[in-house]
Formats: C-alpha cells, sequence, structure tokens
C-alpha cells in the first residue's frame, strides 16, 4: 500500500512539476526582424530580467511574411508585438485580441518627400505616389489623406498608393514623390543615401495629430480569463519592461544586445546604435501601462476617416489593465 502511495505522490508531483515548467514559458511574436526596435525584449532576455521572474522566454522576429495576429490566433505565441491601428482591425474583424501594455509611449512614423517632386505641404499631395507598407500600416496614412478629403484610389486629386517594400529606393529613385519611413530606421536610409533635410519635406503624423499607438503588447481576450495566465504576463511586462529601462540608461550597449541576436547577420552596429538611440525617445515615459487617453485617441483617428475608416465603431474590451494593475 505504501508503494502505491509513493508511485501516485511522484506521478501527482511529477504531473505538478510539468506543470509548472510550462506555465513559465512565455514566446513572443515581434512585428519586425530582430533590430533595435524590439531591444527591451532582448535585453531584458540577456540581462536576466526574465529569469529573475521564473521565466523561460522564447522570442520570435517577424518579417515580411509575418503576421503576429496569425501567429497568436493559431497558438504559436502567447503575446504578440503590434501597431494599434493593425490589431483594431482585426479584432473589428472577428480576432479578439487585448492590448494589455504599451511600452511605446510615442510613434515613430514619419512621411518622407522630395522637394523637387513640388511637396511642400500636405495639399501638395494630390496628384502625386505616395509609398506605403501594407498589412496593417497603411492606415495611418489612409486616415490622415481622409481628413484631408484627398482620395487614395489614384483619381484626379487624389495620390496614387505605391506598395513599398522595406526600403526607401522609390524616393531615391524617383518612382515615388514620397516613402513611408520610421523615424529610427527609414528616414536614416534616406540620409545615409545622401539626400539632406533641406531636400525632404517631412510630415510627423504625431505632430499633425494623426499618430497612432504603436508597439504594443497584446495577447487573445480568453487568456484574461486564467489568472495564472494574467500572473505570468505580469511577470513578463514588469521584466521587459525593466530592458527598455535598462536599453535607456545603456544605449550602446542595448545595441550590441540586439546585433548578438541577429542570426542573419544583416544589421550593422553604427545603424542599431543610431536606431536605439531614436527608439529610447518614444519608449521614455511608459511603465508599461496604457493611458486610456492615448488610445482614445487612436481610436478616433482610426474612426474619422469617413468610407476609409479603420474600425466603424468603438471598440470595447479592446485594451485591460489586468496585467498592469500586477506589477
Amino acid at each position: 500500500m505504501k508503494k502505491i502511495m509513493v508511485i501516485i505522490l511522484a506521478t501527482l508531483f511529477g504531473f505538478i512539476s510539468i506543470s509548472a515548467i510550462a506555465d513559465n514559458k512565455v514566446t513572443i511574436q515581434l512585428k519586425w526582424v530582430t533590430q533595435a526596435q524590439f531591444a527591451g525584449y532582448y535585453v531584458a532576455q540577456d540581462k536576466g530580467f526574465y529569469a529573475d521572474e521564473g521565466l523561460e522566454v522564447t522570442i520570435l522576429p517577424g518579417g515580411p511574411d509575418v503576421v503576429p495576429p496569425q501567429v497568436m490566433a493559431g497558438g504559436a505565441a502567447d503575446v504578440m508585438v503590434d501597431w494599434a491601428p493593425s490589431a483594431l482591425a482585426a479584432r473589428e474583424k472577428g480576432l479578439p485580441i487585448v492590448n494589455i501594455a504599451q511600452p511605446f509611449k510615442s510613434s515613430g512614423l514619419l512621411l518622407v518627400c522630395r522637394k523637387d517632386s513640388g511637396v511642400m505641404q500636405p495639399t501638395d499631395l494630390k496628384g502625386k505616389t505616395v509609398g506605403v507598407w501594407f498589412g496593417g500600416n497603411e492606415y495611418p496614412l489612409m486616415n490622415w489623406m481622409s481628413k484631408l478629403n484627398i482620395p487614395t484610389d489614384g483619381s484626379d486629386g487624389g495620390i496614387t498608393l505605391m506598395r513599398q517594400g522595406y526600403n526607401v529606393d522609390p524616393l531615391l529613385q524617383k518612382q515615388a514623390d514620397c516613402v513611408s519611413a520610421m523615424a529610427y530606421n527609414e528616414y536614416w536610409q534616406v540620409i545615409d543615401a545622401g539626400l539632406t533635410n533641406d531636400d525632404l519635406t517631412i510630415f510627423n503624423y504625431t505632430d499633425l495629430g494623426v499618430a497612432s499607438l504603436e508597439d504594443g503588447l497584446y495577447v487573445m481576450e480568453d487568456k484574461l480569463k486564467d489568472p495564472n495566465f494574467v500572473s505570468k504576463m505580469a511577470k513578463f511586462v514588469r521584466a521587459s519592461m525593466k530592458g527598455w529601462a535598462w536599453a535607456r540608461e545603456n544605449s550602446d550597449a542595448a545595441a550590441d544586445i540586439v546585433l548578438d541576436n541577429d542570426d542573419t547577420g544583416a544589421q550593422t552596429q553604427d545603424h542599431q546604435r543610431r536606431m536605439m538611440g531614436e527608439i529610447n525617445k518614444l519608449t521614455a515615459g511608459s511603465d508599461g501601462t496604457l493611458v486610456e487617453a492615448d488610445f482614445n485617441t487612436t481610436v478616433e483617428n482610426l474612426m474619422s476617416a469617413g468610407a476609409d475608416a479603420v474600425i466603424s465603431k468603438k471598440p470595447v474590451g479592446a485594451w485591460s489593465h489586468a496585467v498592469t494593475n500586477q506589477m
């Protein structure tokens, strides 16, 4: 009888041990490839901040063929990095994803135009060809154009959208009058190619009042019903925010940690260190908690585009403080 009890207890503890190990695993899907844009997560892993929380974290890089909401919906990730326009559009289409934290306080999105194409002010965009990223990144531009009553279908008085790759070649080769750019990445590609600020007209979406929240953390809504998952996410976000704070205090070292995790070898130290400096400006002021006023501004922007509105109604339950309230 004693032997049977021992076997039962050993089996029970074995199941508990396996369950505990599984409950400590977190997989995060990034929005794009390994670069300083995601330094906080790589730093948290490298510096042991995740391990300090008892977590085993796997970081999945993104890319042109990776759609984070699809990855998470398929169960391959517990949490993802995404822009609010993309996430809210997916939610309205039926994918129940929820923002649980907002490490990025500010937007880095720009529209960079050549002055020699005649673009000096927003109304000059009429009749121009504009490069834009799709897959959810096109929404801020389309919202802005709607506010200006500028069609995006290539008709008279409108703009012609060009599907932009993840470079600025169309601008450099004069195939497009303007291209989308992040302040921490593609803008510097333009400068490195030989153009100067005097050659450019730069529209900053934040200054224009049409910026949206970028690089938030999202999970599947039903997961938040599980207290253990919420607790695990609180540990994850807390450690991640330590990573972002460390990156702001140790900018060059953080960029080098990102480089150590770049399996492609495509990134360079100079570019990543410069990117890290710009990214730190965007995460400054955030403790990870989503500010409701910022979310509401994003929603208002996304709903104000008329026929091109990203979402048709104000989302309910699209964000939660359940995780950050435990930090």
